[in-house]
């Protein structure tokens, strides 16, 4: 059987849950006595959300519950990323030394996990690191991030957000900080965690479906956007990015984006290439739930299917009840299997092998 490998999972490190709950203010971990009586603790990590939060235990933390899912959904191997908001709310100085303090946590939680069975080298656990791209931070801590970052053998990328250091990604302080990833062979997952004005979503209650299923990939579409107009994959032609939930709106969108940049005349000549030539720069996560979904991103610009990766989005988006396996990796499994014109080998790639070489894992 070829190799399962989920490049989309989350954990909120014991450190990390620790410093949620010792706070007052979101984003916090807090407790409070449910229906029946019970403590719970519940987490909050958005200004907007309902007081009373989402549930919250230790499927988020604790390295054997991870394991346990993976087992549970035959996943061989998981490639973990910190979970929103990162270090976004904290003070530069605080932000850098909890990031170093998280990739080292990482590290040990990756490099202490089983092996894969077989006598396989691998591990079942491996990690993107956390940069403190927070305003204020200095150059000179990113980068020494970044260098902590590529030398932890475990860690094969970084996990970012969409605000860089305040002003998005196509901010110029960070150019340094793009090559120095570039050098270190370090692949950036970028991963939403604002969404759009909630003003756009009206007054009726409707959970948290339009924030998540629209606000999310509409945020990455623009600060991916944003990164393509800086030009940066122009400078940086070997800068790896990966695109959570399939690249949003972006695919749909490339071709009205390069009509408007070769009609525009502030933006007509700064590029090298025409607007799609960036997609196939790009990698996608295959967490988009549907097979059309994902045969229209990788028949976008000719990338096919070697640029997507198999995704879960565990521990988030639990089944509301009991079953034998979650309904979003199932869901995500046979959207791959449903592609039309992939083939078998194709299929795999999607499951595995891709993963495998996109993090030099053999």
């Amino acid at each position: 059987r070829k190799l399962l490998v989920d490049i989309h999972t989350h954990v909120y490190l014991p450190r990390y849950a620790d410093f949620l709950r010792s706070r007052s203010n979101v984003p916090r971990i807090f407790s409070r006595t449910n229906n029946l009586g019970e403590q719970e603790e519940r987490l909050l990590i958005l200004e907007n959300e309902p007081t009373a939060g989402r549930p919250i235990g230790a499927q988020y933390w604790d390295r054997d519950e991870k394991l346990k899912f993976m087992d549970k959904h035959g996943i061989d191997v998981s490639v973990v990323s910190s979970a929103n908001p990162w270090l976004d709310f904290l003070p530069a100085s605080t932000a850098h030394e909890l990031a170093g303090n998280l990739n080292q946590d990482l590290e040990s939680y990756c490099a202490t996990s089983p092996s894969l069975q077989g006598g396989s080298a691998l591990r079942r656990l491996y990690g993107f690191g956390l940069l403190p791209l927070v305003p204020e931070v200095t150059v000179a801590s990113l980068l020494d991030t970044v260098k902590q970052i590529s030398g932890l053998p475990h860690l094969k990328g970084i996990i970012m957000g969409t605000r860089g250091v305040g002003k998005g990604l196509d901010d110029e302080t960070l150019e340094p900080v793009w090559e120095a990833i570039e050098k270190a062979g370090l692949v950036i997952f970028l991963h939403p965690h604002y969404g759009v004005d909630g003003k756009a979503w009206g007054e009726k209650e409707n959970g948290h479906v339009l924030s998540l299923a629209l606000g999310f990939p509409f945020e990455t579409t623009v600060a991916t956007t944003r990164l393509i107009l800086s030009g940066v994959f122009d400078r940086y032609p070997n800068l790896r990015l990966l695109l959570a939930h399939s690249g949003g709106a972006l695919p749909q969108l490339s071709s009205r984006l390069a009509s408007c940049i070769d009609h525009d005349p502030v933006v007509a000549s700064r590029l090298s290439h025409d607007a799609r030539y960036y997609l196939g720069k790009l990698y996608f996560d295959a967490v988009a739930y549907g097979s059309e979904e994902l045969g229209f991103v990788s028949d976008k610009r000719k990338i096919g299917s070697a640029r997507m990766l198999f995704g879960t989005d565990h521990p988030f988006f639990p089944p509301l009840s009991e079953t034998e396996k979650w309904k979003s990796v199932v869901e995500n499994l046979e959207a791959i299997d449903g592609v039309e014109g992939w083939t078998d080998t194709e299929r795999e790639a999607v499951r595995g092998a891709n993963a495998l070489k996109l993090f030099g894992l053999s």
